[in-house]
Parts: structure tokens; C-alpha cells; sequence
């Protein structure tokens, strides 16, 4: 048997990795006074950062965390509190959840007057969420938004450092550049490369190899094209 040991990510504001990428979200996200109407809306793909400013944004600014899919019409009036702060994350998934559409206009119109801090995650803009409400849908649309942009190859390897750290893999000298050469600049392709390779290394009882690492790559590759 094969137990999985690996230690929750690290979400500290002292574990992220300031990089070109998102040095404008981290500027926007550091600056909520300046949010028009206290609202910030942060898009970027998969892996890119969204999740772990969140956290650190939600635990700086004393915010209450919630995914759009577990937003309820009748949590909103609780989730908005005076003076306060609430984070949603994947509201790109809010048109596919039942009453999450409701939630996020109550939100919506209870954070201003209260003045409570609103910020959403997603990965995609607002048009390709499938919102079926109107008032939402130009609500969102008119959302002040700070976008996460693609990693360059220090972000990248920097992330396949902390990816291995997190999981507490040790891997062979050269891999990381090894795979900053050969892999698409993706965070979220990383995260899924990285949590592979540890999967097959507990299955095979052995270490982190760059076969191991080859041979995953193309097959994510592959599955991805």
C-alpha cells in the first residue's frame, strides 16, 4: 500500500512567487481602496496564482472564502457583513450551480452599501460563464478585472520548485531546467505533471526520474492536444 503523505500547499504571502506575470494582480489586489466600489474580479487559467493570492488576500483582509458552486440566495446577507470582506472563487462556475446566480446578485448589491470588500476568481471573463440572469451577467461584464498572465521560464521553474517542495520530492540535479525546456509554459499542466510524478514514483517505490518525467510529460501532452 502506497500512502499519499503530501503536505497542503503552501498559501503565504511569503510563499508566492512575485514574477511579470502577476505583478499586476498582486499591484490591484494590494490596493483594494482603489477597487471602484470595492470590487475586483481576477481571471487567469488553471494553476496561475488565483487560488493562493486568494488566501492571502482573504487572510490579510479578514474575508470569509467561498467557491461559487456552494453559494446559497440565503448565505449572501451573512457572507456580506459591514465593514467586511468576501472572497469568490471559480465564479466562472456560478451559471452550472443551483441559486449560485441568485447568490452572487445578492452579493453583488449587499457588499457596496455595506461596504464589504468583493473579490471573484475565474478562469475565463465574464460572457463564457453560462449566466443566464441578465442583471448578473451585465453586472459582471462591467466588473473592474486585473488578469493573470502566462508564466516566463523563471515563474515556471520557480513553481516546479515549490510544486516538488510542497509534496517534499527530491528530484535529480538538471530536472527542473529539463522540463522548463521541454514543457509548455502552463502552471496548471505543472501542477498536474508534478502530482503524477509523485503518484508514479509511490507506485513504482522508487525515486523521481527523468524517464518518469518524460514519459508523463508526453502523455499530459498528448491528452492536452
Amino acid at each position: 500500500m502506497t500512502l499519499d503523505l503530501t503536505t497542503p500547499p503552501a498559501h503565504a504571502r511569503a510563499d508566492f512567487l512575485p514574477a511579470p506575470a502577476n505583478h499586476a494582480a498582486l499591484k490591484a489586489l494590494d490596493r483594494p481602496q482603489d477597487w471602484p466600489a470595492g470590487r475586483m474580479l481576477l481571471i487567469g487559467p488553471e494553476g496561475s496564482g488565483k487560488t493562493h493570492l486568494a488566501a492571502f488576500w482573504a487572510a490579510e483582509n479578514g474575508a470569509r472564502r467561498i467557491s461559487a458552486s456552494a453559494l446559497r440566495p440565503d448565505a449572501a446577507d451573512l457572507l456580506a457583513s459591514e465593514g467586511g470582506a468576501v472572497v469568490v472563487e471559480d465564479a466562472d462556475h456560478a451559471g452550472f450551480a443551483a441559486g449560485a446566480e441568485q447568490a452572487l446578485f445578492h452579493l453583488w448589491n449587499l457588499c457596496a452599501p455595506r461596504d464589504c470588500l468583493l473579490l471573484l476568481t475565474a478562469r475565463t471573463p465574464p460572457r463564457d460563464w453560462g449566466l443566464v440572469l441578465p442583471d448578473l451577467r451585465s453586472r459582471m461584464d462591467a466588473m473592474p478585472q486585473v488578469r493573470l498572465g502566462p508564466p516566463d521560464e523563471a515563474l515556471l521553474a520557480a513553481v516546479l520548485v515549490k510544486l516538488f517542495a510542497d509534496r517534499q520530492l527530491v528530484v535529480p540535479a538538471g530536472l527542473i531546467d529539463w522540463l522548463v525546456l521541454h514543457m509548455d509554459r502552463d502552471l496548471g499542466l505543472a501542477r498536474r505533471l508534478v502530482a503524477a510524478m509523485d503518484a508514479a514514483a509511490m507506485a513504482q517505490k522508487g525515486p523521481v526520474t527523468r524517464r518518469i518525467a518524460a514519459d508523463l510529460l508526453d502523455k499530459l501532452s498528448e491528452a492536452d492536444a
